[in-house]
C-alpha cells in the first residue's frame, strides 16, 4: 500500500471543469502554483492516474491534465475517426484554455507517451514549446510494443464487438498481467478505472481508440527522430516487468536516444504512477532538480 494519500474519485471528478474543443466537452482539472507541468494520461484509463502524485507535485509546480477524447468523463463521440494527433491539439488548446503560452514540463504515460512525442516533435516544428518531457511505461517505438491480447482483438475484424463486451472482469483480468505481482490494483481500486472506462458508454469506442497502435508505426521516424534530436531534457522511469513495455523498451531507448537517461523500478508493472508512486515522485523531482 502506498504511503502517498491518494484522492477519492468521487472528490477528483468534483474538482474537474470543462472546456470544449472542436465541439466535444473535455473535462480537465488544473491545481498549483510555478512552473506549469501537463500530466498525459494512457489508455484505457484517465487522469485519475494521477491522483496519488497529484498533491505532492501542486506543491511544486502548476499542474494541468485532462481526460483525452474517449476517455474518462470527456465526450466519446461514436463513430469518431481519434488520432494521436488530435489528442496533441487538445493539449495544445487545453494550455491556451488555461492561459499557459510559454514552456510547458511534460509528464506522461502509456498513450500519453505517443501524444507526448507529438508535442515533442511540434516543439521542434516550433508550434508548442516543452521544457521537459518525462515518459513512464509506454510504446515509445512500435517494434518494442507487445500489445495484450484484448488489443489485439481490438485491433481485429470483431474489434467493435470486443469492445462492447469488454466488463470490469476482463479489465481486472488485463491488469493482473501487466501490473507487478506485489502492486496490483485493490478491487475498490479497480471498480474506480472501470467507472472511468465505462462512464459515457466508452466501451463502444475502444475499437476506435486503439487505431493509436498502427498509428503509432506510422509516426515512428518523426517521434524517434524528436527524441534522438536534444535540446529538451528526456527521462524514462519505466516498470521493469510490464510486458507491454517494461525493461526490453527501455533497452531499445538506451540503443537509439543519445546520452538516455532511462530508470528501472525493479518489480513494478505498467502503472508506475499507482503501483509504487513514492518512487515515481522521487525520480522526478530528482529528474527536475538536476535541470534547474
Amino acid at each position: 500500500m502506498t504511503a502517498l494519500a491518494g484522492i477519492a474519485l468521487h472528490d477528483w471528478r468534483a474538482q474537474g471543469q470543462s472546456f470544449e474543443f472542436r465541439g466535444h466537452a473535455i473535462r480537465y482539472w488544473t491545481a498549483g502554483q510555478g512552473e506549469p507541468l501537463l500530466l498525459i494520461h494512457g489508455f484505457p484509463t484517465a487522469s485519475w492516474d494521477w491522483h496519488y502524485l497529484w498533491k505532492p507535485l501542486t506543491a511544486k509546480y502548476r499542474l494541468i491534465a485532462c481526460d483525452l477524447l474517449g476517455f474518462g468523463d470527456s465526450a466519446k463521440p461514436r463513430g469518431h475517426a481519434y488520432s494521436l494527433l488530435e489528442q496533441a491539439d487538445i493539449q495544445q488548446a487545453l494550455l491556451s484554455h488555461v492561459g499557459i503560452d510559454g514552456a510547458v514540463h511534460v509528464l506522461a504515460h502509456d498513450y500519453g507517451d505517443s501524444v507526448a512525442q507529438e508535442l515533442l516533435a511540434r516543439h521542434h516544428d516550433g508550434r508548442v514549446q516543452l521544457a521537459s518531457c518525462v515518459f513512464l511505461n509506454g510504446g515509445l517505438f512500435p517494434e518494442t510494443h507487445r500489445p495484450v491480447l484484448v488489443q489485439k482483438l481490438l485491433l481485429g475484424p470483431f474489434g467493435p464487438l470486443i469492445g462492447r463486451l469488454f466488463s470490469r472482469q476482463k479489465l481486472a483480468d488485463s491488469f493482473a498481467k501487466i501490473f507487478g505481482p506485489e502492486t496490483r490494483p485493490s478491487d475498490s481500486e479497480l471498480d474506480d478505472f472501470w467507472r472511468l472506462i465505462a462512464a459515457n458508454n466508452g466501451p463502444a469506442v475502444m475499437h476506435r481508440l486503439i487505431r493509436y497502435i498502427p498509428e503509432r508505426r506510422v509516426q515512428r521516424e518523426r517521434w524517434v527522430a524528436a527524441m534522438q534530436k536534444g535540446g529538451v531534457p528526456l527521462r524514462v522511469i519505466d516498470g521493469a516487468v510490464d510486458p507491454i513495455s517494461g525493461a526490453h523498451m527501455v533497452a531499445r531507448y538506451r540503443e537509439l536516444i543519445p546520452q538516455p537517461d532511462t530508470v528501472l523500478l525493479e518489480g513494478i508493472g505498467h502503472y508506475p504512477q499507482t503501483e509504487a508512486p513514492e518512487q515515481v515522485l522521487e525520480h522526478y523531482l530528482a529528474f527536475r532538480q538536476a535541470h534547474r
